[in-house]
Order: structure tokens, then C-alpha cells, then sequence
């Protein structure tokens, strides 16, 4: 402690101190320091030790009354908040200077170098410097309490999609994982034909809409639950509930268009192939090429359905084939695709090999197809659909066959793969056996489709060792090492024990 006075001129002499009587220079109080601070302490009412709450889920300080900030060590957003709880007990003294001392970092101890004035006896100013230890005590805050509590939700957002397959919803996962849309979820349930996302407050669910929305063709239902009820201050807590149905059509799905729709589409045919599913619904004439993209408001005016389901496809050889060089559109038709072959082809069902029975239709992949190989279709001459706009159709504008993809030897592509890809933490409920053999064909479409696997995080598999593939299946497409991300954990940084540390 020391005391602030006036710069002592040649004229001034020594005075005695009252209390001791030793000689010291003229003061206002008329006493020694050593006087000066046995009688006077100028910090009295500060405290020297303060609790400090700190969440260890989150790593975030309690700034009263009830918000929480994310403050490093020794940064001026933690000086700032130290200070703030001494503030109340300073208001009589001036703060002149603040900082911090050096404590172990696992000692939950931190202690505050604080320099201030005040001033005293006859007008005296005085300056002390004294410590403040600030102790950090654990205290979950209210958000990872809920997330812990694991059946505390505000919103709900219901994803549902009313078809067989899952390509969709395997492909919408990995855009959220991508774009981290799943850290605010409190949890994540996967259930027949959808998923459920469950979130604290209704902004969460709200970014979640609007991102599904901008994402995937889709239509929304909004609806709420009165919880309870202030009537003093007029309150009410309501459980929000976000329905989002997603158009039931896949990639690789047959469809049937209305009349009206085929023809606002620039005059395509009614039976064409759904070549992807992104935000809009891609659509390819497999007589035509043309192709036509329908968005979700297109699609929920004019509905249509799948034809055909994944499993009722049926695999075919190719006998012969015959590309189409020059083929006449007819009047007001839209865009070609410049991606896809137009051919002739006849093929014949490996199932029917001991028989001479062949089909004759035109198809989209033309430069995929050569004598000999295996193929994936849809045989309408044999099958029996019920289709409102199918039924109506001529019965010579419909193909024997629609050819979807070509086939390869799954088994190869397996081993071969020396990539994979994220998934999110979700329960479970309900799982078909045939989930698997779902996801590699979702795992097979981002192999074929390049502009399908833009959207998606691919990440190289260090645990898988390529394997060349034979010249049977040469032909199988891949995803190059350029596209892929190195997968990236903290044991690769720090080792298996830094690892351990930081997840601690």
C-alpha cells in the first residue's frame, strides 16, 4: 500500500508522523505508510475468493444471471467476466490496473492481480494491490442438461418419404452431415419410411426446414401443442411439430407422367427414368433423350408415382445393339442430353436363356452398352401395373422394356472401394434386412453419377487396400483419389494418449 502526494518542492521539510513519530515529508494524512496501512485497508468489502461455474460438456463460464460465454484461459473475455463479479463490491474504490498470476491449468484455480485507489484521511489518495483467487466449480448449464436428458425437446421435425427405397434419405444425410446441420439435435431417430430430429428451441427445427426445403422436393405441415400456460405474466410454452413428406420417387425409378405434364415438359414421353433426386426431380426420356427437371411445386400439382420398385427389377444380357445417329424431335420439344446415347437394342432375360424369347427397345445408354453385358429393366410386357395415367396410355406408345443401368460384379466394386463415408448418430427402430444392400446401391450411384457426388464428403478408407479389377469388369466406374478427403481424428494428430486428453 502506498499514498499519492504532491511533488515536494527545495522549501518543504520533514514532518513526524502522528502515530510513530518518525520524520517522513508532509501528507494529508499526516502518517507513515507502515501507519497508513495498519489503519486504513482500502479493499475491505472486496472478496479475496470467488466461485466461478463452469460447464464441462461445453466449456463455457456462467455470466450471471442465467447466460453462458466461451472464454479461454487468461483472454480478455475471461478478465472481463472475473471483473464483472467483483463489480458490485468496487464501487467506492477506483480500478487502476487488472491481470492475470500463472496457475496450473487443472488446479481449478484462478487467481487476479487487482491494482485501485481510494481516497482517504484529509483527501489522501491511496493505491493497493492486492490477489483474488477465483475458484471453478462444475455446473452444467441448461442446454447440456437437456441434451443429456435425451427426451427433452422443444421441436420436431418428422422427415417421411413414402417409398421402398432409401437413396434419398441416404443422400440427404450425408448434405447435412456436410453442411453440419445434426449438431443442434438433441437427438436423431430413424424410423419406418423417415427420421425424426428432435431440437431445444424452434429456431433449430426452423433452420432445418428451410434447409430440407432448399435441399429436396418436398411439402411441409406445421402444427403446435400447448404445454402450459402463465396466466400472471401471459406466457405460453408450446411443442412445435415440423412435418416434412419428401416426393416418393428414387433415382433409377420408372415413372408414368400426366398428359398435361408431359407436354409442359416440352412434349416428352409419358414413361421416363428418374436419372437423380437433388432439388429437384431429374427426369430422362429413354425414347428421346430429352430430358426435364421438376421441382417440388411442379410435382405436388401434377403427382405421379413409381412404377416399379427396386427389387421388381429384372437383369437382362444385351444380344445386339444399334446406336441412333440422327433421330427427328417433334415439334416443341426441350433440352437433349448431351451425356447419354441414344440405341437400338435387343436383349434377352438371363432367366429366360434356354429359351428364344427377345425384347426390342430403345434406351438412354447406348454408350454405356455393349454386346454381352448385363443390364438392369423393367419388363412391362410380362407385368401387371396399376397406374392412373399408364391405364390410359396407348398400348403401343408403352415399351416392352425400359432398361434402368448396367449391371457389374458387385462383389469387385466391394473389394475394390477404398473409400466410405460419414453417418450420423441416430436410434433405430425397425431395421429391414435389406437396408445393407440399399446403402451399396446408394455407395454404386455416387460411383456412376459425378454430378451426385459433388454435394457429398467422400473421405479415403486408409484401412482398405485397392484391388485391381479384372477386364471383365473394367468398365465399372470409380471415384479418383482427387475427390476424396483425407478422414482426419484426433489420434491421428496427438497420438492414442493426447487423444485421451482431449476427450476427456
Amino acid at each position: 500500500m502506498e499514498y499519492m502526494q504532491a511533488p515536494a518542492t527545495s522549501s518543504q521539510g520533514n514532518i513526524l508522523c502522528c502515530t510513530c513519530g518518525i520524520p517522513i515529508p508532509p501528507n494529508p494524512a499526516n502518517m507513515c505508510v507502515s501507519c497508513l496501512r495498519t489503519t486504513v485497508d482500502i479493499s475491505e468489502g472486496i472478496p479475496k475468493q470467488v466461485n466461478l461455474h463452469f460447464c464441462k460438456q461445453c466449456e463455457r463460464y456462467l455470466q450471471p444471471p442465467a447466460s453462458w460465454v466461451q472464454c479461454a484461459l487468461e483472454s480478455r473475455e475471461l478478465l472481463a467476466l472475473c471483473l464483472k463479479k467483483l463489480k458490485g463490491n468496487m464501487t467506492k474504490v477506483r480500478l487502476i490496473d487488472a491481470g492475470f498470476l500463472w496457475t496450473e491449468p487443472h488446479s481449478k484455480r484462478i487467481k487476479l492481480k487487482v491494482t485501485i485507489q481510494k481516497e482517504v484521511m484529509n483527501g489522501a489518495i491511496l493505491q493497493q494491490v492486492f490477489v483474488v483467487e477465483f475458484v471453478i466449480q462444475g455446473q452444467m448449464c441448461d442446454d447440456c442438461h437437456r441434451v443429456e436428458a435425451k427426451d427433452f425437446w422443444n421441436s420436431v421435425v418428422q422427415v417421411r418419404q413414402k417409398t421402398s427405397h432409401k437413396k434419398t434419405f441416404y443422400y440427404l444425410e450425408q448434405l447435412i452431415l456436410k453442411h453440419k446441420l445434426h449438431q443442434n439435435a438433441l437427438n436423431i431417430k430413424e424410423i419406418h419410411e423417415g427420421i425424426d430430429f428432435y431440437y431445444a428451441t424452434k429456431q433449430h427445427a426452423q433452420k432445418m426446414v428451410d434447409f430440407l426445403q432448399c435441399t429436396v422436393p418436398c411439402r411441409s405441415k406445421t402444427s403446435q401443442r400447448l404445454i402450459s400456460h402463465d396466466i400472471h405474466s401471459n406466457t405460453f410454452n408450446y411443442k412445435s411439430t415440423y412435418s416434412i413428406e419428401i416426393v416418393p420417387v428414387c433415382k433409377d425409378n420408372v415413372v408414368c407422367l400426366s398428359p398435361r405434364l408431359a407436354q409442359s415438359l416440352g412434349n416428352m414421353g409419358q414413361v421416363c427414368v428418374c436419372a437423380r433426386v437433388t432439388s429437384t426431380i431429374h427426369l430422362i426420356d429413354p425414347n428421346t433423350l430429352q430430358i426435364a427437371e421438376v421441382d417440388g411445386g411442379t410435382y405436388w400439382r401434377n403427382p405421379f408415382n413409381s412404377l416399379v420398385s427396386p427389387r421388381q427389377l429384372e437383369e437382362f444380357i444385351v444380344m445386339d445393339t444399334d446406336v441412333i445417329r440422327n433421330q427427328k424431335l417433334r415439334a416443341g420439344a426441350g433440352i437433349r442430353s448431351n451425356k447419354h446415347t441414344l440405341a437400338e437394342v435387343w436383349v434377352q432375360k438371363t432367366s429366360e436363356m434356354d429359351t428364344a424369347q427377345q425384347y426390342h427397345c430403345r434406351t438412354h445408354l447406348g454408350h454405356l452398352l455393349n454386346i454381352g453385358d448385363l443390364v438392369q429393366g423393367f419388363d412391362f410386357a410380362n407385368s401387371n401395373v396399376n397406374d392412373e395415367f399408364l391405364n390410359k396410355m396407348n398400348p403401343s406408345h408403352i415399351p416392352d422394356v425400359v432398361l434402368i443401368k448396367k449391371s457389374y460384379n458387385r462383389s469387385k466394386r466391394v473389394k475394390r472401394r477404398n473409400w466410405k463415408l460419414k453417418e450420423m448418430d441416430k436410434d433405430r427402430e425397425g431395421m429391414a434386412p435389406e437396408d445393407e444392400r440399399q446403402y451399396q446401391d446408394f455407395l454404386e450411384d455416387l460411383e456412376e453419377d459425378e454430378a451426385l457426388r459433388k454435394n457429398v464428403n467422400i473421405f479415403r478408407d486408409a484401412s482398405k487396400i485397392p484391388v485391381e479389377s479384372d477386364t471383365d469388369d473394367e468398365g465399372a466406374p470409380r471415384i479418383s483419389l482427387m475427390e476424396m478427403l483425407e478422414d482426419l481424428s484426433l489420434s491421428d494428430a496427438t497420438g492414442g494418449e493426447g487423444a485421451d486428453m482431449l476427450t476427456e
